[in-house]
């Protein structure tokens, strides 16, 4: 059983960037419900495909009596006519968008935003995006504050990017001879990232300089842990999602801070969407005493503990800090470190997502994530609609004189600090 993966609030405006080949929240199509109107034969297609479950998603429509498997072929056959008849751009129609279309509307309908179908190029990124791995050159991109272009913001430490001297502030114009100006960040992005040992010709201008140079693509594991050591031996660890990745990269930074003597510790999940159940609760493994980590209901009222033994408790003052933007993941980690009092919440009240989500293979290169649980939290506390309130109320404040400043960091720095002395 997977938590959602994908899952969010928008992110916080300020980090408006993009990873090549990263995952992002979700920015699905729209709403495409509108589109699913069916021309000519497709008409049987669909409705055909639809009968999901023997039947159970005809059953659903003709429950209440009012509408008749006739009658939704009949309204069908109504629209295709309609727009055989009248449609200005008929020569443009893409009926397999229209027949996604249906299946998107259909679970848009729920009316749950984490109930989603994902079309087969939805589906590789989301898949990708899951790993915390792809196949790209390894540098963050963002489009340039006047809109003019995509400037490079990071590049990974020892990825093709950094062979190829590509560095921060470079601005992309041109890839593989394709211009950037006029496209949205997404195609650059699709145009950057493909298959590993394959070559892609990046063009940038650096201090009025035009470059040319080639970077060959390899497999990158995104960064999704940062940490640092801070003043009076305070440990710092950023994370940024949950991924596959995510659980060997936090272990490594929580025992090199260790190593270096740490005596206090802040970990900062502000503007983190969340992430996989599994790392989360092996991450959780590293800090909890023994007990319940979280527990999953279903719609049958079946529960699952996940649980901890309680090896490796974390006895250190730590700080977890958090936003309007931790969620999912990003709560069941809170949630836990504050009802086992092993730590102080610091920040905001959190985003409020106390649901669980499974992605399921339709088996013909397309998934469906469904909504399949809630979870609650080592005491038993929901926080679906809530969120997990702050032991430390710190709301951010914008410092004009020092935009590098970060009262709330400050604020969990002194929380730790009190609990040290």
């Amino acid at each position: 059983m997977n938590e959602e993966w994908n899952v969010k609030a928008d992110r916080d405006s300020e980090k408006s960037g993009e990873t090549v080949g990263e995952k992002e929240p979700d920015r699905k199509k729209g709403n495409r419900f509108a589109a699913g109107v069916l021309t000519g034969a497709a008409v049987v297609l669909v409705i055909a495909a639809c009968v999901w479950g023997g039947g159970k998603l005809l059953q659903r429509s003709y429950a209440s009596g009012n509408v008749s498997e006739e009658d939704v072929n009949q309204k069908l056959d109504r629209i295709n006519a309609i727009i055989d008849n009248y449609y200005l751009y008929e020569d443009e129609i893409d009926e397999d968008a229209l027949i996604e279309g249906i299946y998107s509307g259909y679970t848009s309908a729920l009316g749950d935003p984490y109930t989603e179908y994902y079309d087969e190029e939805e589906t590789r990124a989301l898949l990708e995006s899951t790993s915390g791995e792809f196949s790209g050159i390894g540098a963050t991109l963002t489009l340039s504050s006047d809109g003019s272009g995509v400037t490079v913001v990071n590049v990974y430490k020892d990825s093709p990017a950094e062979k190829a001297g590509l560095q921060d502030g470079d601005v992309l114009y041109q890839v593989d001879g394709r211009d950037v100006s006029g496209q949205d960040l997404e195609t650059v992005v699709s145009w950057v990232k493909g298959e590993k040992g394959t070559d892609v010709t990046l063009s940038v201008l650096r201090d009025g300089e035009t470059i040319e140079t080639v970077a060959t693509r390899d497999m990158i594991e995104v960064q999704t842990v940062e940490s640092k050591m801070m003043g009076d031996n305070i440990g710092y660890i950023s994370v940024s999602e949950f991924d596959e990745v995510t659980y060997d990269q936090f272990s490594e930074a929580l025992s090199s801070l260790e190593n270096q003597g740490m005596e206090g510790l802040v970990i900062d999940l502000r503007n983190n969407p969340g992430g996989n159940l599994d790392t989360v609760t092996d991450m959780l493994r590293l800090l909890l005493p023994e007990g319940t980590i979280v527990s999953i209901r279903d719609k049958n009222g079946n529960t699952e503990e996940i649980t901890c033994d309680g090896e490796n408790e974390f006895t250190k003052p730590l700080a977890v800090l958090v936003n309007q933007y931790s969620a999912s993941a990003s709560e069941i980690f809170s949630g836990a470190v504050q009802d086992y009092g092993i730590g102080q919440i610091v920040g905001v009240t959190t985003y409020g997502k106390g649901v669980v989500q499974q992605l399921i293979d339709l088996e013909d290169g397309t998934y469906l994530k469904v909504t399949i649980a809630e979870y609650y939290t080592p005491s038993g506390r929901s926080i679906n609609g809530t969120g997990v309130e702050p032991d430390v109320q710190a709301e951010y404040e914008y410092n004009s004189e020092d935009p590098q400043a970060d009262n709330q960091l400050e604020a969990a720095i002194e929380t730790v600090k009190a609990e040290m002395n």
